[in-house]
């Protein structure tokens, strides 16, 4: 039964990393952490609800999507490193 699941098994473990790089965004650009947290919480289980609906459609394009999500995840924590190093020189001088 699993094995139909693995090629979206990238997506699981990035999408969790994912996850704590938006966090990491939502510190740096001061955002309540419970607010935070709580919307996070909120999408998790939106993604999983539509990953019992979807998966089954979207099994032909596993590849497209893992690329796609891993791409997404690439883009955002670039982005996360280069607003926690703008910030930190802001805040103490250079980093």
């Amino acid at each position: 039964m699993l094995e139909q699941y693995l090629p979206f098994m990238g997506l699981i473990i990035f999408g969790n990393i994912e996850n704590l790089i938006l966090a990491s965004q939502g510190v740096v650009g001061g955002v309540n952490p419970k607010v935070l947290g709580g919307l996070s919480i909120l999408i998790v289980i939106l993604w999983l609800l539509l990953g019992f609906i979807a998966t089954d459609l979207a099994m032909q394009y596993a590849n497209y999507i893992t690329f796609i999500g891993g791409l997404a995840i690439f883009l955002l924590g670039f982005k996360s490193v280069f607003d926690a190093i703008k910030h930190i020189r802001e805040t103490k001088g250079s980093a």
